[in-house]
Order: structure tokens, then sequence, then C-alpha cells
């Protein structure tokens, strides 16, 4: 019978713009532990340089976003599920010794998520069974407890109802950016079981840009071919480096809170972003590089931008040694439904969003003041981070990774 795995990575038309927990519960008893203790940070950062190595290739003259941080859940899960060597197999790929610190990590992971206020950053997970049949009861209680999922039977024969109510809840945790994900034909009497999840983030910069600065300027996409882009500028303080080992600049720039924060990486070379990608597949690279940011005077330069992804993960996580999770007879998915055998995820879907613009009045009057500050500043005395040509990007949350890509145009 088939699983079907949709993970939705939305970040909101609002997430970068001008204007802008540590008890867990283990057994009945309060155990202490911190996310960042643990090797799950590892595997986001593999999810991560794996998905963007592959889509790279797929992309060549594409700008794309993606979430390696919204498929470490599902995964999760798909891990508490199994047995076997399919088990093995997702929690090497994940960063986790064993399930029950997968368990504390993730209850930990999301305690952590809806704490934070600064910014809008939230998780969704829900699974749709088969009618006529049951997740097992304690893979339920486990779902609930600690990824915080919604459980509920569906009658999958009549694919388009089914569709158009996971379509539905999809519309509904991603403030209705992302619609028509499943498409009522890869629904059937097969189908046992349908798992999703969306991440939403929104947040505003803590040194807005002002709108007024913002205007057309060349975008290099090669050594002889431009486009124009809406460049936005201004000139205050964040971390920056000049990174030899990656031949590149950094900057990162925090969000209200200053829990999470946007980087980009720019090659110093124009036609520099393929060299660039090769070597930040090195999974220490960027932590690195992260660790020579200083706190400077910095003239931006950035484009808005939009950019809308889907990606097919199977061939991704294969590429990353997760593979009897996608095999008939050999996914070994025991504890995922009660009664049910040969059980396997047949296809995993991502559609990210992402979208750099400029939002109302009141910001744009705040903006005013932090670029009329600015103008204080010896010329002299200020790095210059110039993103007129393809960049890499992240978007963090302390060490996560939550978001990245490449923006080419």
């Amino acid at each position: 019978m088939k699983i079907y795995l949709f993970i939705l990575a939305l970040v909101a038309s609002t997430v970068i713009s001008e204007t802008d927990v540590k008890d867990v519960l283990k057994n009945g008893n309060v155990v202490n532990t911190t996310f960042f203790d643990f090797d799950c940070t590892n595997g986001v950062v593999v999810l991560a340089l794996a998905l963007t190595t592959e889509i790279s290739k797929e992309r060549a003259d594409q700008s794309f976003v993606i979430s390696a941080f919204s498929v470490l859940s599902p995964l999760a899960q798909l891990a508490l599920a199994s047995v076997g060597h399919s088990h093995d197999e997702i929690l090497t790929a994940i960063g986790m010794p064993n399930d029950n610190m997968t368990k504390e990590v993730f209850a930990d992971l999301n305690t952590r998520i809806r704490s934070i206020n600064s910014v809008e950053l939230k998780q969704a997970n829900k699974i749709y069974v088969r009618n006529g049949n049951n997740l097992n009861k304690e893979f339920a209680a486990v779902s609930r407890t600690v990824f915080n999922s919604e459980v509920q039977n569906i009658n999958f024969v009549n694919s388009q109802e089914a569709a158009d109510e996971i379509n539905t809840w999809v519309e509904a945790n991603t403030n209705k950016r992302i619609k028509d994900l499943v498409n009522p034909t890869s629904l059937s009497a097969d189908t046992a079981v349908v798992l999703v999840n969306a991440i939403f983030f929104k947040g505003n910069w803590q040194s807005p840009f002002a709108t007024y600065s913002t205007h057309e300027r060349d975008f290099l996409l090669s050594k002889s071919q431009n486009v124009t882009v809406q460049m936005m500028y201004q000139l205050a303080m964040f971390k920056y480096a000049d990174n030899e080992d990656l031949d590149a600049k950094l900057l990162e720039m925090p969000y209200e809170g200053g829990e999470t924060s946007f980087v980009v990486v720019l090659p110093k070379q124009n036609d520099g972003i393929e060299s660039l990608i090769e070597k930040l597949k090195d999974p220490a690279a960027l932590p690195k590089a992260l660790s020579t940011m200083h706190t400077v005077d910095v003239q931006v330069y950035l484009p808005k931008f939009k950019i809308e992804t889907s990606t097919n993960l199977k061939q991704v996580l294969q590429k990353i040694n997760i593979n009897q999770l996608f095999v008939e007879g050999q996914a070994h998915l025991d504890n995922l439904i009660e009664g049910a055998s040969n059980l396997y995820v047949s296809d995993a879907v991502q559609k990210a969003f992402m979208q750099v613009d400029e939002t109302g009045t009141e910001a744009a009057a705040a903006n005013a003041f932090g670029v009329g500050a600015a103008f204080v500043i010896d010329p002299h005395n200020y790095e210059s981070f110039d993103a007129d040509h393809p960049f890499v990007f992240y978007l963090m949350h302390h060490n996560n990774i939550l978001f990245n890509g490449v923006f080419r145009s």
C-alpha cells in the first residue's frame, strides 16, 4: 500500500521585507535536553547540501528555494514507524542515534518554535489515514505529543474530494499561498496514508530598508548577459566576512528579536556561483565561514525577489542513502497502521515559496530613520556588499537552516 509525503515550505510575502524549551516528557518523566546538543543540526545541513546540489544540477540557470528543515519532521515520524534497515537509514540521515533521542529532540524543537514571538514561525503536521484503517496507537500518541500532528481518516477512493480536503488544509496553513498541491490522480484505493508538513515564516528586519532607496539596476547573469532587477539599498551595521576559503563575502541580516536571520553568501567573482555551490557541499564549510564574521558598517545592495519551487524529493533522499523507504516490501513501516503490511512511500514532494518585497507606509516611515542615520558614517570605514550577481542564501534560526536556495535572477 502506498504512502504519499507532501512537504510544504512557505515563506510569506513579507518574510524579507523592506519594512520591516528545554524540558521534554520522556515516558512520563521530565528530561532536560537542548536541541543543539545533538546532531540534528548536522542532519539539516546534510539534507540542505544534498538538496542544493541536486536541484542546482536540474535548474542550472534558475533560482530556487528549499527547506531541508521541513523534511526532517516527517522523516523522523517515518523513522519511528519503521523497523530494521529502513529505520536505520532514516535515523542516520537525520542525525539521530535512536528513537528515544528522536522523540526528545523533536519535542524540544517544536517547543522552541512555538515559543518564538518576535517573528511568526510555525510548523504544522497532519496525517491522513484511509477510512477503515487506524494508526498504530503508540505511533499516533507520539505523533500528537512530539510532532503536534493532527490525524484524520479520509476516503481516498473518492480522490477528488480527498484532494480537495487536503488542499484546503494546505491553503489554511500557508496563508493561501500554496494551492492545488495534491492532484486527485495521485490518490487511489491503494493509498493508505498521506503525510503533510507545512512550515511558515514571516518576519521583519531589525534594520529595515527604505522603499525610496529601491531602484532598478543591472543583475549579472553571466559575463555577457544581464537583466534588470529592483535593488534594495541601505547602509547599516551587520555581521560580515570576506572569506578566502569560499572566495566569497558573507552578510548576516537579523530579523526582529535576533533569533532568526538571513545569510547571503556572495561569490567574489561574478560568475563564481557554481564554484561556490561546490565548496559549500562540505558540511563544515558554512559553519566555519560563519564563525569568521564580525560586526561592521556595511553598504548593502540586495535585490527583491520571489521564488516558488516544486521538488520531487524521492531521488534526492535516495542519494543520501534513504532507499528502502521507497521500495515495496523493504520499507518495513510496521508501526504505522494497525494490521497493515507492505507499506512504502511511493513519492515525496516539497513545494517552497519565498518573496522579498516592501510593505506599508508605517514601515516606510520607520525606514527613513534607519537610512538617515547611515549618512553620518564615514564612507571610508564601511564594507561593500553588492549582490548584483548570483548568490546563495540561508534563512536561519540560530544554527539551524530553515530555508536555503540560490538566486540567479
